[in-house]
């Protein structure tokens, strides 16, 4: 069964800096994106970042670019969401998600995605 485990979640000052992790288990496909997509109660689950496993291309919200960084181990199946510069606003349910989809161009939209991860807190505290 296809799974994708996050950790790296937690209580970080506004300014602080926090690193997520994301891990898909027996993938079904070869080529693939990972993103990270984040939701507050009440809202929709909205794109933060996502990296191509086989080209490398990342793409960014404007909310984080210049403040978060996306990572890939390909080896690993593993990707990390590096966070500097934290602001209360960030603060969310983090969403990893896995999508089969061969391309180096953005994939930003949660449909595109075939696989969710269980989600983790992150607060910013002011």
């Amino acid at each position: 069964q296809v799974q994708l485990v996050e950790s790296g979640g937690g209580l970080v000052q506004a300014g602080g800096s926090l690193r997520l992790s994301c891990t898909l288990s027996r993938p079904t496909f070869s080529n693939y994106a990972m993103g990270w997509f984040r939701q507050a109660p009440g809202k929709e689950r909205g794109f933060v970042t996502t990296i191509s496993m086989s080209f490398g291309s990342a793409y960014y919200a404007d909310s984080v670019k210049g403040r978060f960084t996306i990572s890939r181990d390909s080896a690993k199946n593993t990707v990390y969401l590096h966070m500097n510069s934290l602001k209360p606003e960030d603060t969310d349910v983090y969403y990893c998600a896995a999508g089969d989809r061969n391309t180096p161009s953005a994939v930003t939209s949660r449909n595109e995605y075939d696989y969710w991860g269980q989600g983790t807190q992150v607060t910013v505290s002011s």
